[in-house]
């Protein structure tokens, strides 16, 4: 299988390559820090897959489509993990930008051209969109980061029932806490905290079910289900409660 992932430098994604090489994959990898990335793809080389590893912003449109579409004219894509993602930290006006470029607009720049491809083709292909069990509601740790994260679940399992006709299957992943450069600096408590390579296993079986919405572990996926449905008044009680997370932080006033 031909496979191509967004944000394979480190965490999910970076899980994500090392066991789809132990399948024997073929793989697209691209991140923005050059030498994590080429650890990353040397650890799969040594697992015996064939890589190809690119530098490439997933805000940057242009360089996106482009790579994607070498990467097809190289091996025919048959799924595209648009898995890059960067937490916010601080909601400053830079971060809060940051965190909607990267999180949405880079998803969304992932996903267009991989569409238009396998549309192109009539034959099949497969996305999988990582947003967040933090995408099941407003959260006020993590504003921006849940908020993208909500944005790219809604749209990944509308796509799903738009392309389910044209043989395109969408999977929308919604994991918990799992090890990553994101979750490194949380302070806050992280229930049901996961390894990314269990993550990145737990992933690949459903996607290969061609499971709509991947959300793990269960305790979490119910948690915060049960936060989203409950009136606004009852949900702002909840939030005032969860403990923040010291190190997003705040702005400091002068």
């Amino acid at each position: 299988m031909n496979v191509l992932i967004t944000g394979a430098s480190s965490g999910i994604g970076e899980a994500l390559a090392l066991e789809c090489a132990k399948r024997g994959d073929r793989l697209f990898l691209c991140g923005r820090d050059r030498s994590r990335l080429d650890a990353v793809a040397d650890a799969c080389r040594a697992a015996g897959a064939t890589v190809c590893a690119d530098k490439v912003d997933v805000a940057d449109e242009a360089a996106m489509r482009n790579w994607i579409v070498s990467c097809d004219a190289d091996a025919p894509l048959d799924r595209v993990f648009a898995n890059a993602g960067v937490g916010t930290g601080i909601e400053d006006e830079a971060n809060v930008r940051r965190t909607f470029a990267t999180n949405v607009g880079g998803v969304v720049n992932a996903v267009l051209p991989a569409v238009e491809l396998f549309r192109r083709r009539g034959a099949g292909g497969q996305i999988v969109i990582t947003a967040s069990i933090a995408g099941y509601g407003p959260l006020k740790s993590c504003p921006a980061y849940s908020a993208t994260k909500a944005c790219v679940k809604t749209w990944g399992l509308a796509l799903r029932g738009m392309l389910r006709s044209e043989g395109i299957k969408v999977s929308v992943v919604c994991p918990g806490f799992v090890r990553s450069r994101i979750t490194e600096r949380n302070t806050c408590p992280m229930p049901f905290f996961m390894e990314a390579d269990k993550a990145a296993r737990v992933i690949l079986r459903r996607v290969d079910r061609n499971v709509g919405l991947i959300a793990f572990p269960w305790p979490m996926r119910l948690a915060s289900w049960g936060l989203s449905i409950l009136p606004f008044w009852m949900n702002e009680l909840v939030n005032r409660m969860l403990p923040e997370k010291v190190a997003a932080g705040r702005p400091k006033v002068l």
